[in-house]
């Protein structure tokens, strides 16, 4: 007869715990070769499983970051559904960023919004099914420091940010100019949250 191998009792109990870190989402489509393709190139991911129906895949060493459903007969979502705004992607540095976006842009994929937060320099893009993904590289160099942007007057009176061409921050990196005056977020017309009707 098989005995158990026990350790000593514990208890668990209802402390409130916050994950240890963010593992991956999953996205139903009807379209799953083009957006498989996508994830890959906008990601730089790798494929872990693949059986037609679901495709799980994987950038770093977790398991996976990602999975999508194949799902037959679905519709596109639009401005008028709610539920998720986007999901975001961090980048260590202002030139992982550009180089991130120079490669993209020479794939044909372009941001739809790039936008500097403040505490943020973020460009956004469209998945081919309509999804809206985040690359960002944060501006300061610690996270209390950008935790501490939302407590400014100038968070306050604009929490959204302001549009900025990549192009130019592209030429302007690519000439030297620094990185602290490249992430500060320049002053002009407060935006709207992506998604938000006009």
């Amino acid at each position: 007869m098989a005995t158990l191998d026990m350790a000593e009792s514990r208890t668990v109990s209802k402390q409130a715990i916050s994950p240890d870190i963010f593992a991956h989402f999953v996205l139903r489509t009807s379209d799953l070769p083009a957006l498989r393709a996508w994830y890959q190139t906008v990601l730089n991911a790798r494929i872990v499983h693949d059986n037609g129906t679901i495709c799980f895949l994987t950038y770093d060493e977790e398991h996976h970051r990602l999975a999508l459903i194949n799902v037959p007969g679905l519709h596109a979502p639009d401005a008028e559904t709610w539920g998720l705004a986007h999901v975001a992607y961090a980048y260590r540095t202002l030139g992982d960023l550009l180089s991130t976006y120079k490669r993209l842009r020479d794939e044909g994929i372009v941001p739809v919004r790039p936008i500097n937060h403040g505490p943020t320099v973020s460009m956004y893009y469209r998945d081919p099914d309509g999804n809206a993904v985040e690359l960002q590289v944060d501006a300061y160099k610690t996270k209390e420091e950008a935790a501490a942007f939302f407590d400014t007057p100038e968070f306050r009176e604009n929490p959204i940010g302001v549009l900025f061409d990549p192009e130019d921050l592209l030429r302007r990196y690519e000439a030297g100019e620094s990185e602290a005056s490249l992430v500060r977020r320049p002053k002009g017309q407060a935006e709207r949250p992506m998604g938000a009707s006009r």
